[in-house]
């Protein structure tokens, strides 16, 4: 039975280049929307530019731009890069759409009749230059803690320290360099924490995450137990200037970027179906439309595509997900992606330095499945399992027979049948139930088990050395026949990881392009090819060095910048104070035996609403359990992190801050470069021993 499935990826940000790290999710998805495509089911895979929000009316203006010109650039370079690794969106629009401001303006109406929009005054940091209220990220100072200088308006990277950007010392625009002053301003609230949304996503999110566990725990823990309340109403809104879409009957006041990019894949859909009167736009957005509808996104985003997402559907009238799938991130050679070290590679210069986009298709292929751990693109492991595998195993079928069919039998294949051929073709529905599974890796290690036994056959039966007998054409036409039809096989399991080699195969065997369902036949005998030519090449290292230069940054350090006007005794201070920081001086074994280092298991770990930076702890140290407010949140999901084993410091005077009562500091180390790593015992530690 056909099934009528819209499938989305999150948007990505006009403000920055496609990357390795985006590719996973997008290969991803591409695989499934490839799958069931040649299941035969009408399958649409939408996506857009998210082209809202301050960053990208900023850099438009540091341009000397209008915001539409820079979205209209990176919309062409965000299309070439997915195009270039063979991503077939159905549609690739942009969130700064009438459609998408059609679906804002309904949903937001349709909240706010159901009693869930609130106006509520906020008090912000305004720029008097610029004329702008200023997000977080936008304002800097000195911490109210410990003094530090340069530090971002949430947070201290330099003591840990929480706190609203009101608080911060001598603070500036990070944009016009101007002293902000404190201002009031209406803004629109979702009721998230209304009962009405608690309860209904209490149901829901175990509905939308039921394929994964983790996700459902992270959710429930979010949403708190049963009579909890542990969510927070949602700003909507930001006040002009910004680009983006103005709320109805609201004048000055803008639609924050979240909310509209997700409504951005209806807008797309609308946007799809102009064009293809096939697709009834109703029957994907309205509840029982007998449709299905699946995000692919990061983990990071877990938060916002199944609780602010569902619940404003669903209040709206509107249809929710049937799932959401959600992934971990991408590694490079077991760290995070490093501009230094050229690990920070773009789409764009993988596809300049002619790296064949099928290979990294084909790599995360065989790392990914259904769950939402990190994967790691080793990169000698890429190199190896490339070689191996594609060109080793798979095409090395077909480049030892082909030639003989050729040369020997005008190009007809012989009839055949063999049990080692209704092994394949019966492979072909466990297969598929790995697919839909997004078990991409058990499916790929299912097909390469085929490809060893593809090999063995051939290796046994040596064409090479029946061609050289006389009276053996027959045996060799069989043998040759058979491998062919068993390369035809494995091509057709592996088309939704490898489209453009498939489409290779299907014009060298002069064949139609390949459904799911032709596996449950075979060539006939008589059935003529077309000359072989080769498939596939090996990578070499020299590549990958390569490519891994063309993304190397330079370590030369940069010219420090001008301080903003009228700070630069404030800079002369930051130096200094830097300075001591790094001044090397010795302490005693008595100095050090006052500090408390204990061991201690992370019980919970979960984002803290408002703070960029933190992430809150519950650690258990055997005999107690210790909150504590870690500065992390650029390093570490915290669905990765429950159970870990760490080392903190439990004689720490405890803080206060703004979201609570910090009990103790985690370790963790962190150098020049990026990246923060948190402190881990041996296994066999166990929690409360003393560090010593």
């Amino acid at each position: 039975m056909s099934r009528n499935i819209l499938v989305t990826s999150a948007l990505p940000y006009a403000n920055g280049a496609i990357h390795l790290g985006h590719l996973v999710e997008y290969i991803q998805t591409d695989i499934w929307v490839r799958f069931h495509k040649m299941r035969g089911h009408a399958c649409w895979y939408l996506c857009a530019d998210d082209t809202h929000g301050t960053p990208i009316m900023l850099r438009a203006d540091k341009e000397g731009i209008a915001p539409e010109a820079l979205i209209a650039r990176v919309h062409k370079e965000h299309s070439r890069d997915f195009a270039g690794f063979h991503v077939a969106f159905d549609n690739y629009h942009s969130t700064h759409s009438e459609e998408t401001r059609f679906f804002a303006n309904d949903i937001y109406g349709k909240l706010k009749a159901a009693g869930l929009i609130e106006v509520r005054a906020v008090e912000q940091f305004f720029d008097p230059v610029k004329e702008m209220f200023l997000p977080d990220r936008y304002i800097k100072g000195e911490c109210p803690k410990c003094g530090t200088a340069d530090q971002y308006g949430d947070s201290c990277e330099s003591c840990g320290a929480a706190y609203a950007p009101t608080d911060l010392k001598n603070p500036l625009s990070a944009v016009s360099g101007a002293t902000p002053v404190r201002k009031s301003s209406d803004h629109y609230f979702f009721k998230l924490s209304d009962r009405r949304c608690q309860e209904f996503l209490r149901k829901a999110t175990r509905e939308v995450c039921k394929t994964q566990p983790e996700a459902v725990n992270k959710l429930q823990e979010w949403l708190g137990e049963p009579g909890e309340n542990r969510l927070t109403d949602w700003d909507i809104s930001r006040d002009a200037p910004y680009f983006g879409f103005e709320i109805p009957d609201a004048p000055g006041k803008y639609f924050y970027v979240w909310l509209d990019a997700p409504i951005g894949y209806f807008g797309s859909l609308k946007h799809l179906a102009a064009r293809r009167p096939e697709i009834d736009v109703a029957a994907f957005t309205h509840p029982d439309g007998g449709t299905e509808m699946y995000h692919f996104v990061g983990k990071d985003i877990l938060y916002f595509h199944a609780l602010f997402w569902p619940a404003e559907l669903a209040h709206a009238g509107y249809r929710i997900p049937t799932a959401v799938f959600a992934h971990g991130f991408l590694t490079v050679d077991g760290q995070k992606m490093s501009k230094s070290r050229g690990t920070f590679i773009t789409a764009e210069s993988y596809l300049k330095q002619g790296l064949n986009p099928e290979w990294l298709r084909y790599y995360y292929a065989a790392k990914l499945n259904a769950t939402m751990e990190d994967i790691d693109l080793n990169l000698d492991d890429f190199i190896a399992r490339v070689n191996s595998d594609l060109v080793g195993k798979f095409v090395n079928i077909a480049s030892r027979c082909a030639g003989f069919i050729h040369k020997r039998f005008g190009g007809a294949l012989a009839a055949t049948a063999s049990d080692l051929l209704a092994d394949a073709q019966a492979a072909g529905e466990p297969i598929a139930a790995l697919y839909e599974a997004r078990e991409y890796g058990k499916a790929v290690r299912e097909i390469m088990a085929l490809a060893d036994r593809a090999n063995q056959f051939v290796n046994d039966h040596a064409p090479w050395e029946l061609a050289k007998h006389e009276g053996k054409e027959a045996e060799l036409h069989r043998v040759c026949s058979e491998a062919l039809n068993l390369f035809r096989l494995l091509t057709i399991f592996m088309k939704p990881v490898l489209p453009r080699l498939a489409a290779e195969v299907e014009a060298f065997l002069k064949v139609a392009p390949f459904a799911w369902a032709d596996a449950a036949a075979l060539l006939p005998g008589g059935h003529r090819i077309g000359e072989y030519k080769h498939l596939a090449t090996r990578v070499e290292r020299k590549q990958i060095d390569a490519l891994l230069e063309a993304n190397r940054e330079s370590l030369a350090p940069a010219p420090a910048p001008a301080p903003p006007p009228h700070s630069q005794q404030r800079h002369a201070e930051h130096q200094q104070h830097a300075e001591e920081k790094t001044a090397v001086s010795h302490i005693s074994i008595d100095e050090f035996s006052k500090v408390d280092l204990r061991i201690a298991r992370i019980a919970n770990a979960e984002h803290v609403e408002g703070a960029e930076k933190l992430i809150k702890l519950t650690l258990d140290l055997g005999t107690e359990t210790r909150t504590v407010f870690a500065g992390i949140k650029s390093a570490y999901d915290p669905a990765t992190l429950a159970g870990r084993l760490t080392v903190m410091v439990a004689n720490l005077a405890p803080r206060k801050m703004k979201f609570g009562l910090s009990e103790g500091m985690v370790l963790a180390a962190s150098g020049e470069g990026s990246g923060i790593f948190l402190l881990s015992p041996d296994s066999g530690a166990q929690p409360g021993m003393k560090v010593k």
